[in-house]
Order: structure tokens, then sequence, then C-alpha cells
């Protein structure tokens, strides 16, 4: 990224601890680009990604990159450019991506479902000088959003899977020759992941070439993954679990990674059967759908080993091993770099019941309380963290990273957490959001473990709990349902008949249903709980303006 950017340079590690990274092998001097080209030499005839249509061999994708790259330097751009990625999960994207980076410029992870004005705020704060976008994505027409955005801004259209006028397609560059690629350094900035934030436009994550194959190598490691592991992802590929828990690793060890067009159950089942998938990172929405899908039931999953699953439902993990016969991994992770997982051969209380432990032995843990200070062991207190693939800061955000950062340069994840010793191991378990906190009456409410209960109610497919204003008490709870198909909605007597029955104390019972078809989500397909707040705070002020006039 070029530093002379108006919106300012990004943070780095402070130099004692980028020195002990290196030193200990944690930094390698390589670049993600690099890697291909290792593995392509390694294994040039194995297949390296597959889609619903199309399959390319390690020396294929590593060609087709380098291919790529050249055009698009042909083209003008330049080192350090910034382009915003809207593109799904085919072939094409990754051919895309590796292409960007191996031309030393910077991706920036947004989703093809991204909406206009999102793109033009990233456009605006990183001024991006291309977006590449797929031209055939079949839920919006992202070639008309892309012209729009040129409307606005000195901004090159690329386009995968189809031409559009005025862009230009990557799909056929040819044999190249000529253009000299830049070098990239293994410390420069690969690439730009979203922040998870619910407030106006997502943080930029700049990951380091080194600090993400760190990531990805601690991934493949603790998975035990050769080039015989076959790898799917049926979430957005771009996302930060998309790359770092199943490309990257998957590609450093030699494997085929598989990418799914859609996460639902049929489609994943049939994949897992042809392409003898043997892992998969998913979210518990996935895990349903697979679980209450019959044709997954009379599916070929055979060769299916293990599934990391975040976040993870004691009752979603104890079915998966009784009735697919998969093993349930738990797994917790974030753009900005920590990723904890439950070992293979954890004890099945730790596997059920919590996230694991961190990847990677460099990686540091603290759980604090409202002072900055250490909790005693076994306590609930906000998780912090620190670690070679772990940033030091957003990108052009110093206000921000003032209060997201501790002096010493731990992030502050705004996740409630918990120590546990099983088997003499530490291991973490996740107990919500700070911010997710109920205040009822000064008893503090943790919405995350309302939610982890009443996602397994029968008649629930979806959950999210908030807190709504209350005169005496301050806040309420209340959830949002989006019942399952053919069920009845639940009422509040209904949940709290489930709740209690699973142990939950009274006062954090929720006082109040709203029922949704579907619920509202962030620009990165999180539950936008900020607009449900916002919603039940309105619907509460109409109710009693109402009351007062009648």
């Amino acid at each position: 990224m070029r530093t002379e950017h108006p919106t300012g340079p990004f943070p780095r590690h402070p130099e004692p601890l980028a020195a002990r990274y290196r030193a200990a092998g944690a930094w390698e001097d390589t670049t993600i680009g690099a890697e291909l080209r290792r593995t392509a030499t390694r294994f040039p005839d194995r297949v390296a990604v597959v889609d619903d249509e199309r399959r390319l061999t390690y020396a294929e994708l590593d060609r087709a990159a380098t291919n790529v790259a050249r055009m698009l330097a042909d083209d003008g751009l330049r080192a350090g450019d910034v382009v915003i990625v809207q593109s799904g999960n085919v072939v094409e994207t990754l051919v895309g991506m590796y292409g960007l980076v191996r031309a030393g410029l910077v991706p920036v992870c947004a989703l093809p479902q991204s909406g206009p004005r999102d793109i033009a705020d990233l456009a605006t704060i990183t001024g991006a000088r291309g977006h590449l976008v797929q031209a055939d994505w079949p839920r919006s027409d992202l070639p008309a959003a892309a012209v729009a955005l040129r409307a606005d801004h000195d901004i090159r259209t690329l386009t995968v899977r189809g031409e559009v006028d005025g862009a230009l397609c990557l799909d056929h560059p040819g044999d190249r020759s000529g253009a000299v690629l830049p070098r990239a350094g293994a410390e420069d900035v690969a690439l730009l992941q979203l922040s998870g934030g619910t407030t106006g436009t997502p943080k930029l994550i700049p990951r380091l070439h080194c600090d993400y194959l760190c990531n990805a190598r601690a991934w493949a490691r603790v998975s035990e993954w050769d080039e015989h592991v076959v790898a799917m992802h049926a979430l957005p590929v771009a996302h930060n679990a998309g790359l770092v828990l199943c490309v990257l690793p998957a590609m450093l060890a030699g494997g085929t990674v598989v990418l799914a067009p859609g996460a639902d159950a049929a489609t994943i089942a049939r994949l897992v059967a042809r392409e003898q998938v043997t892992d998969m990172v998913v979210n518990a929405t996935v895990v349903y759908r697979l679980l209450s899908s019959p044709e997954v039931g009379r599916s070929d999953l055979a060769s299916l080993r293990r599934m990391a699953v975040g976040p993870q439902t004691p009752e979603y993990a104890a079915r998966l091993e009784s009735e697919l016969g998969v093993r349930a991994l738990g797994v917790f992770g974030m753009g900005e770099g920590m990723i904890m997982r439950t070992p293979w051969d954890a004890p099945r209380e730790a596997r059920l019941h919590t996230v694991g432990t961190p990847i990677h032995p460099l990686d540091e843990v603290r759980i604090l309380d409202e002072d900055r200070t250490d909790v005693p062991p076994g306590e609930i207190g906000e998780l912090a963290c620190r670690g070679p693939y772990t940033i030091p800061g957003y990108y052009a955000a110093p206000e921000h990273n003032a209060r997201a950062f501790t002096p010493d340069g731990f992030y502050l994840t705004g996740d409630l957490a918990r120590a546990r010793e099983i088997g003499g191991t530490t291991y973490y378990s996740i107990e919500g959001r700070i911010k997710d906190n109920v205040n009822r009456g000064g008893e503090k409410v943790h919405a995350d473990e309302i939610e982890r209960l009443l996602v397994t109610h029968p008649a629930i497919a979806e959950v999210a709990v908030v807190g709504m204003p209350d005169p005496e008490l301050g806040e309420r709870v209340c959830a949002y349902v989006v019942p399952r198909a053919g069920a009845a909605a639940p009422t509040v007597a209904d949940l709290a008949g489930f709740l209690l029955g699973h142990g939950l104390a009274k006062f954090k019972l929720p006082e109040r249903v709203e029922i949704r078809a579907e619920l509202p989500t962030t620009s990165i397909r999180k539950v936008a709980k900020n607009r449900l707040r916002a919603d039940i705070a309105e619907l509460l002020a109409r109710e009693r303006s109402t009351a007062v006039g009648t």
C-alpha cells in the first residue's frame, strides 16, 4: 500500500515483537505468491482447486495467476494499488486473488453481497484503483454496481466470468511475458480484510504476507494436513476464515480446495461425496441445515473426518458425531488474528463445551476485567490477545486503535471468555460479547448464553437476543426469533419453559419475543444487533405513544 495515501499509514508491530517472531520462525521470508509457486513445483499435477464446474491443477493455477498479474501490470495498475474484490466461491476468485497479490496489488476482501454504499465507502477510505467483480454473480447485478462506482471514483473495473463494457476481463489473459512483476516483501501488506463491526463501514484489517502465512501454517499443522487433504468451504471464500482456515493451509500442504457455490445441505452433501472432502469449517447455521436434511442422511459422507464449527453448541457437536460420524471441533477466530480450535484428541468435554486453545505457541491470551486487570482463573472477562498473526492496529483508524488495543499491544476483542482447566490443559470458552450484555436492574445477562440454548429449541431456526429499554430496570431481555419451517412461532411462555428446563435463572428469561422471517445482517453477514436494538426501541416508543393517546 502506498504510504503517501492521504488516509495515513497502517500500524506496525513494535520492533522487539517483530524481531521475536522472525527469530522464532513464525515470520518467514516468503510471500503468498511465492508459496503457491513452491507448491506448484512440488505437486504440479495435483488438483489445487475445484468448484461446481471447473478444476485447476497447481501448475495451471500458478500459471494463470502469473498471467493475470502481468495483465494487470500491463493495464497500468502498480504495486501498492488497492483493488476491492467482490467475487463468490468460484475458481476464478482464487485465480484473481493470487494474480492481484503476485502483481503487488492489495485486495480488499469485500463480499459480493456488499451494497453499493459499502463499496463506495471502501473506495473512498482506501483510494482504491481497481474493483474486481464476478460478472455472473447470480444474486445481484455487480457489473451495474461497478459502472455506477466509476461515476464517482477514478477506479478501473475488472471482471471474472464474463465481460462488461469498459472493464478489463481477466478470464483469458493468455500466456504473457515481458511485464516485470514487483518483488513483494514478506512484511508488506498482502490484503485488507473487513472487521465484523456493526456500526458504519467496517474497519480495515491489514494482513501481512508473513502473518497470514504464519496463521495458515499453524492451522495446517494443528489440523495435520498434508497433500491428501480435501478441504471444502461453503461460506464466502474471501472471508478471513475461507482464506486462512481453508485455501492457504490446504495449498501450503499441497491439498485440494473445494469451493461450494452455496451453503445448503444438498450442495454440501453432493460435493462431499463427489470430491471425497475430508475437512470443513462451517458455522452453526450450516450444521443445523445438515442435521435437518433427510438428504444428508442418505448421502455418502464417509470421507468427511472433521468439521470445525464456530460458534459450537454442545448439542450440535454431539449430533454431528452420533448421526453423521463427523468429529466436531470448536473453533473461534477473527479477521484481526487470533484463532483457537479444539485439538483432534481433546477430551469430549473440551470439544463440546470450549473453543479449544490458540493454534500457535507464540499466541498470548489474557482475560481482563473492566480495569484491564487479569481476572482470577475461571472467571469471565474480556478476551485480549497478541501474537505473530494478530494485527497491531486497524488501517487509518488511530482513535479506534487507542481504544481497541492495550498499550503493550494486546487486541481487546470485545468477547467475554473464560479459561477452563480440563485434563491439565487450559481451554477457553466464549461466553458472549461485552456489548451483548443486557443490564437488567444491575444484573448482567449474557445474550450469547441464552442464544446458545434457544438455538437448540425445536421451533427455532435462528435467534438473536438484545436488551430492550425499560423505565424501571434499565433493560429487559428481548428475543428475535426466526421459526423453523413448518413450526409454530414460540411464545414468551414457550421460551420460558424451555430455558427454565435447561437451568437458566429466571431473571435471564426473555420478556418479549419478536418473530421475523429473517434477521438483519452487517456487511460481512453477522447479525446486526444494533439494528435490532433500534427496532425494539422504536416499537416500544410507538406502543407507549399509542397508549398515551388512548
